[in-house]
């Protein structure tokens, strides 16, 4: 009897110690998704973006080449509507192409490496790995973490839900919430492709405006309508629009004053009939879910249904500057 009471005793003690050797812990988890999405010599991933913050949501397909060290294309079209853009990196800087448009904009950035997007799966890395709250649960099929984010809407959408499937240890879903735990946009991918690395010339920019020339046309210009923010703070109120028109071309001009205050100007787009060389843009780029725009430390530009905009504040961070960017809607509050 008293070596069947041993027996049993070592055997459940065997069963305790593979059962913990085998439950990983979350700085483990973290540690081995971050070196498997980050090492990566190259990878290619097909999502799509789904952006709830205005009255009606957006959804958008995303696609992403990369190949390291800092190669990057990202395209972006509107489901249910004739609109892409594309970020693109390679060794002559960074380029956002808008072929509807016939416009390429070329900046001096580090774009990505100062702002984090939800579907680089390099950055999701990052963002696991740079918050030190980070929490991790699990189910049958997927670790599911919370961490904070890192990119220019954090102060409107400070925390995000990653879902990762166990078996293959890629992400499944990137759910971004707002203060109160609303989900704001939701990236959910389809296919993650690693070790796909694309050739040097593939990034080439020309490229992507040839390929997109016999398609895109000329777009003709839709009636020009005035935006308005409609994010509201306190204290901050629009005193002045102002109408001025220019060789045929009318611009509207509102100011708003208070502790944040800002200039918003908007006029219509002009739209190339032909593929032009790129036109430098001064700051980084900026993804505001609905179109990518430019951003400096005191303005941002951007454009949106046949309108371009400037705003420039001395008041505004970066991120109240895009909060109020992806607040203007076509006739919207005063």
């Amino acid at each position: 009897m008293r070596q069947r009471v041993i027996l049993l005793l070592v055997l459940l003690l065997s069963a305790l110690m593979i059962a913990a050797c085998g439950s990983k812990s979350k700085e483990d988890v973290v540690k081995d998704l971050s070196n498997k999405w980050g090492n990566v010599n190259g990878y290619e991933l097909d999502a799509t973006m789904e952006i709830k913050t205005g009255s009606t949501p957006r959804v958008y397909d995303v696609n992403v080449w990369h190949t390291k060290p800092d190669f990057y294309r990202v395209k972006v079209t509107q489901q249910g509507e004739d609109v892409t853009q594309m970020i693109i990196r390679n060794k002559e800087g960074v380029f956002v192409v808008t072929p509807s448009l016939r416009k390429t904009y070329k900046f001096q950035s580090e774009w990505p490496k100062q702002n984090s997007q939800a579907y680089l799966i390099g950055a999701l890395g990052e963002d696991l790995l740079a918050d030190e709250n980070v929490t991790m649960e699990e189910d049958d099929n997927n670790y599911i973490f919370q961490a904070a984010t890192r990119n220019n809407h954090k102060s409107v959408m400070p925390s995000q839900v990653i879902t990762v499937d166990k078996k293959t240890k890629l992400p499944k879903t990137v759910s971004v919430l707002n203060e109160a735990g609303e989900e704001q946009l939701l990236i959910t991918f389809s296919k993650v492709d690693l070790g796909v690395q694309h050739k040097e010339e593939e990034f080439a920019v020309d490229k992507f405006t040839e390929e997109n020339s016999n398609t895109t046309g000329a777009v003709e210009s839709e009636e020009f309508q005035v935006h308005y923010p409609v994010l509201q703070w306190e204290g901050t109120t629009l005193i002045d629009e102002k109408k001025i028109v220019e060789d045929g071309t009318e611009r509207v001009i509102l100011t708003f004053e208070g502790e944040k205050a800002f200039t918003l100007m908007e006029q219509p787009v002009v739209y190339n009939e032909e593929s032009t060389v790129p036109v430098f843009a001064p700051g980084d780029p900026a993804d505001l879910g609905f179109t990518i725009g430019a951003i400096t430390d005191n303005s941002i530009s951007w454009e949106q249904n046949g309108v371009s905009f400037f705003l420039a504040s001395n008041n505004l961070t970066r991120e109240e500057m895009i909060e109020v960017a992806s607040s203007v809607v076509p006739g919207g509050l005063k």
